[in-house]
């Protein structure tokens, strides 16, 4: 097993503010695809068996609840200014995680998820 997560999900209401407070956030560029039943904004990514996207689709609302993906950022303070720049909020650290694992905070997106941000040590 390569890694634990091989794709993830956020849930959006409405897609167009969610790239538009992801795309400055994480300083990326999300390719738009269309299913029939779902809309998605996908996170640049170069392994086929890992990567994730922006997802809006019947039967799946935003939740602050729900599980925690962490999102990797080289500059966590830098993502956090972003985070607020783009309308979203930090509800959480930074804290500095024991044993060299990094730095971590929450926050909250223009949907109202709770996603993590994670800077590796």
């Amino acid at each position: 097993m390569k890694s634990v997560i091989n794709w993830f999900e956020i849930p959006v209401a409405e897609m167009d503010r969610a790239i538009k407070f992801y795309e400055p956030v994480m300083q990326v560029s999300l390719r738009r695809e269309k299913m029939d039943c779902a809309e998605l904004a996908v996170f640049p990514h170069d392994d086929p068996a890992t990567g994730g996207a922006l997802a809006k689709f019947d039967g799946i609302t935003p939740s602050q609840q729900g599980a925690i993906i962490y999102l990797h950022t080289d500059n966590l303070a830098a993502t956090l200014d972003r985070v607020s720049s783009a309308g979203g909020a930090c509800v959480f650290g930074p804290l500095e995680l024991p044993h060299g694992i990094g730095t971590i905070a929450l926050f909250t997106d223009s949907e109202g998820n709770r996603v993590g941000l994670h800077q590796p040590a």
